[in-house]
């Protein structure tokens, strides 16, 4: 059956729409909330299977044994995921997010729970059980016992990625931003040489890579771009490195060949939320993967992908197929500043 496995994080989004984003002590309106599913385990997943339906989807994961936790599983389920990897612990709740998203910009601020994500490490995936050719681990930096020392490798994400790649599978990463760069290069660089593909945003990216994404003003630096990948691929990703930020796509692979694409100019209006915009992407650069594309194609495939996605207040509703994806693409083109 082979197909893609999506482990890691998987959360409940509490999506609450604020008019603005409030100083502390200050208040701020709330207009709608609404429930969804959140974290790469459900974003990344339901975005591969949107792209294309036939692509044998798995989400693997650890849930709470509370209605957030069977919520997750119906909402995957009804959307074509096999869900059997998500197992239920009574240790601790379904992790959750509130999500304060800023009406007119989509801008989004999250107040989250790990909960049982805490506790999910590799004794939940069952290894000969494991059928699918490519595997994204997500988010590294977010899953404490993953997170945890390893004596021979570093953490116990890296013994994870190796047994997986012992198995002939390929592995892909997508992290989490912390505050800490030395913290986010001690918990994800010894997976690394175990990782075939590694697909960052520009600021997870600069903090691995020790590299200043954006300037003083929050401007994108373009330049670094493409420093930020070569010492990505220097520290050990096997493959290619793919660093995405709102302005542009880019990627590096192992034979040096270095690929950018504009994000699409979306008019205005068009936005009403980015929660899990960077999940549609990172869906985006799979599906490519999957499906053997040039990785420049990839690039669009991932940035279109975005863009669908932020016609949502949610990561899910959102998703569209490939030749939708298409469409958006062709309806809007690509930024040109």
């Amino acid at each position: 059956m082979a197909g893609i496995a999506i482990a890691g994080t998987l959360v409940v989004d509490n999506i609450k729409m604020i008019d603005y984003y409030p100083k502390k002590g200050m208040l701020a309106d709330i207009s709608s909330v609404s429930r969804g599913i959140g974290g790469c385990a459900a974003n990344t997943a339901c975005g591969i299977k949107a792209l294309d339906p036939s692509i044998p989807i798995k989400s693997i994961s650890l849930v709470g044994g509370d209605d957030n936790g069977a919520f997750i599983k119906q909402r995957l389920t009804e959307y074509g995921i096999d869900a059997e990897g998500i197992l239920t612990t009574d240790e601790a709740v379904t992790s959750f997010s509130d999500v304060m998203t800023i009406e007119n910009t989509g801008e989004r601020t999250f107040f989250h729970d790990r909960g049982a994500c805490r506790l999910f490490s590799p004794k939940h995936v069952d290894l000969d059980k494991l059928d699918c050719n490519l595997l994204l681990t997500g988010y590294g930096a977010l899953l404490d016992s993953m997170d945890l020392p390893d004596e021979e490798y570093g953490t116990v994400m890296a013994r994870f990625f190796h047994d997986i790649k012992a198995r002939g599978i390929e592995t892909a990463m997508d992290v989490a931003s912390t505050k800490d760069e030395g913290l986010m290069q001690r918990l994800v660089i010894p997976s690394l040489p175990y990782t075939d593909y590694l697909i960052v945003n520009e600021t997870e990216g600069g903090m691995i890579a020790g590299i200043e994404a954006r300037d003083e003003e929050g401007g994108l630096k373009h330049e670094a771009l493409p420093e930020i990948c070569r010492k990505l691929m220097a520290l050990g990703v096997r493959k290619c490195a793919v660093v995405h930020a709102p302005e542009i796509g880019c990627a590096l692979d192992a034979a040096g060949n270095y690929c950018e694409e504009p994000s699409l100019r979306l008019p205005k209006g068009y936005i009403v939320g980015a929660v899990g915009a960077g999940d549609a992407f990172c869906a985006g650069i799979l599906y490519s993967i999957y499906k053997e594309l040039p990785m420049q194609e990839a690039l669009r495939i991932g940035a279109a992908s975005a863009a669908a996605n932020l016609s949502a207040g949610d990561s899910i509703s959102g998703l569209r197929s490939i030749e939708e994806v298409w469409e958006l693409y062709r309806k809007y083109g690509v930024k040109t500043e």
